[in-house]
């Protein structure tokens, strides 16, 4: 288990969201973080030129955008930069005649998603490169995933923290086999990046199908899955199998060896912040849709919506979106290893409960952008729930009528703003601090909260600290 995060200045500015009745209305949320930026490494190794459509303008995703630009992928913005288009290198280099030839030091900063999937791509494209980020991925274990690429990469690739974290470093002449194995317990991000770097790594007129087989419990699957389909979409050949039982294998994974080719792709909005919307409705008793997602969009976290459903809520679906209705809340017993992104949400709405929730199978989340197991009871606690901390998960008992109003740390952590703000709905005195932390996947989620809401919130601090503010007069 991780040290507990570091806790922030009592100066950092502050928002307190203002209760009020049912939540009604309907909203888009911005793209998917998680579809950005699979798409931007297949666009950005392509053959030809791809457009992609409803993009997310956002840390994480200008992470990856720099970073490709540093390695001389075109990426130009249009249409208010909800649209990029993107020309890769040139054909020679992508063939791999210049391999080793590429080198450059980039910065990651906390996006999980940019330094595992461009450790793999860069091992595999070859060159010289070290990846870093702020503090805190400083101590996010990507030691698996080395691992995995060392055993089949011509040259070498390490990490530079303790236990197997990053900077990390790598000197590159692509790869030198087609069959590999990766652990999955950490993050599914892992094997996502190794399937998407396997095409590059076959970039040089090589024939052979790589497999990746995964050994041990894989988290997140549905993330999987999604890495699958979007491949598919730049023409890649992607198979999930069954893996090896008698081998401890969970999962094997055979990528053709056909390059990715170019091409418009349309990105759906973010299921994972369509999860705080539909919590507003659960907690407030209102009605809220989100448009642009249904049961068959690619991200697995729509299935927070059936969890709402096991709590009470009514949960309807058309061709246009999913809308939830709240209603008299109950507690559930939930193994939430597929959703692990909505935790902190449904532990927010579990407050408003009749009786506890146990929410299990989430070991690995304590090893994101902060420990979202210990740092989200230390929070829950402040409102009066008796939290429940195990080793893949919590309980949740909710306080009743002793819920009241906290200053919440944050963390730094993204999801943990945007998920504890959810309290305020109902509860008075709910203050998040270093709300502009948000800007990591969501910069405007406090104004489109204001929107469906139909209240401001009240601001301390600097005013540049929160970007997404509306002009309303600050108090505090």
């Amino acid at each position: 288990m991780p040290e507990p995060s570091a806790r922030v200045s009592s100066e950092q500015p502050w928002v307190e969201i203002v209760p009020g009745g049912a939540v009604d209305g309907a909203i888009r949320p911005p793209g998917s973080k998680s579809l950005t930026n699979r798409a931007l490494i297949c666009a950005a190794m392509a053959r030809g030129a791809s457009r992609l459509h409803g993009v997310l303008d956002s840390e994480d995703t200008e992470v990856m955008v720099a970073a490709l630009r540093s390695i001389g992928v075109k990426i130009e913005r249009q249409e208010s930069g909800q649209t990029l288009l993107i020309e890769p290198p040139t054909e020679a280099k992508q063939a791999g005649s210049d391999r080793g030839a590429g080198e450059a030091e980039l910065f990651i900063a906390n996006s999980g998603t940019s330094i595992r999937f461009l450790a793999a791509a860069l091992s595999a494209l070859g060159g010289r490169y070290r990846l870093r980020g702020v503090p805190r991925m400083h101590q996010r274990p990507i030691g698996d995933l080395v691992d995995a690429i060392g055993e089949v990469m011509e040259g070498e690739i390490r990490t530079e923290s303790e236990g197997g974290c990053p900077p990390v470093w790598i000197d590159s002449r692509g790869w030198k086999d087609h069959e590999l194995q990766v652990a999955g317990s950490v993050s599914s991000q892992f094997l996502s990046g190794l399937m998407m770097a396997a095409l590059i790594a076959s970039s040089d007129g090589d024939s052979a199908a790589t497999c990746i087989a995964v050994v041990g419990e894989l988290v997140s699957r549905p993330y999987v899955e999604m890495t699958a389909r979007v491949m598919r979409s730049f023409g890649a050949s992607v198979d999930l199998l069954a893996g090896d039982a008698a081998s401890g294998e969970s999962l094997s994974v055979i990528v053709g060896s056909d390059p990715y080719r170019g091409t418009d792709y349309t990105i759906e909005p973010d299921a994972s912040a369509a999860s705080y919307f539909w919590a507003a409705a659960a907690i407030s008793g209102g009605t809220v849709k989100v448009n642009g997602l249904t049961h068959g969009a690619l991200q697995g976290d729509v299935g927070f919506c059936d969890v709402l459903e096991r709590m009470g809520c009514e949960v309807d679906e058309n061709d246009t979106g999913l809308t939830v209705t709240g209603g008299k809340l109950r507690g559930v017993d939930v193994d939430m290893n597929q959703i692990s992104d909505t935790v902190q949400t449904l532990s927010v709405v579990a407050l408003f409960a009749d009786s506890p929730t146990r929410v299990r199978g989430v070991a690995h989340n304590r090893f994101k952008e902060t420990d979202r197991i210990g740092d989200l009871a230390c929070e829950l606690r402040k409102l009066g729930a008796t939290i429940d901390e195990h080793e893949d998960g919590l309980t949740i008992h909710p306080p009743g009528e002793s819920l009241h109003g906290a200053t919440l740390e944050t963390y730094h952590d993204h999801r943990m703003a945007m998920s504890l703000a959810l309290a305020g709905l109902r509860v008075p005195g709910v203050r998040i601090r270093d709300p502009a932390c948000t800007s990591k996947t969501y910069p405007e989620f406090f104004a489109d909260l204001e929107q469906i809401t139909q209240r401001p919130h009240r601001w301390s601090g600097p005013r540049d600290q929160h970007p997404d503010a509306s002009d309303q007069t600050s108090s505090g």
